[in-house]
């Protein structure tokens, strides 16, 4: 059996783990700041953040959505601008779930200035995902890269002998130096 299928069987175990563990913290959260402040400032706090989540998920979707359709428009590659819309609807939907911790992980998402902390920790994991399936991200980073120049020359090859008949095929070999 190869590695990745290997990693595929453990990844269901793995979510429903982690989705129990969110919720007894949840849970266990929700209990204690409940009996400290009483169960009706708890649920204004919840309903508060809920509102909170709707209005920053609204006003930051749609910035998102206008920088994703200035990328497009620009002929630039999209690819900050849709892991920034990504991370405002997971970040939106967390805040909108109940539970102070689903409300911290969507904070993070949601707002300007930790956007991109979540966006650069979530390329950190695909990166480091990528490296152990044998994907080099450099150079598919390098082919969407408008701007990139590959300097060089060309030589000529004489024709082949005379009396052959036939044409060697041209190849083109060198290095690539940074």
């Amino acid at each position: 059996m190869t590695a990745p299928r290997r990693a595929r069987r453990w990844l269901l175990p793995l979510l429903v783990a982690g989705f129990v563990l969110v919720s007894v913290a949840e849970v266990w959260l929700l209990t204690t700041v409940g009996t400290r402040i009483g169960v009706l400032p708890t649920l204004a706090i919840l309903l508060a953040e809920a509102v909170l989540g709707t209005w920053l998920m609204l006003r930051e979707g749609s910035k998102a959505w206008r920088a994703l359709v200035d990328a497009y428009e620009t002929g630039r590659m999209p690819s900050g601008q849709l892991a920034d819309a990504a991370l405002v609807l997971v970040g939106g939907l967390m805040l909108i779930l109940p539970g102070f911790v689903t409300d911290l992980v969507g904070l993070v998402c949601l707002l300007p200035w930790t956007r991109p902390l979540a966006r650069r920790l979530i390329g950190f994991v695909v990166a480091r995902h990528a490296a152990r399936q044998g994907l080099d991200l450099g150079v598919m980073r390098a082919r969407f890269s408008p701007d990139t120049v590959v300097r060089g020359e060309t030589v000529e090859q004489p024709d082949a002998a005379p009396g052959t008949g036939t044409q060697e095929p041209r190849v083109i070999s060198g290095e690539i130096e940074d």
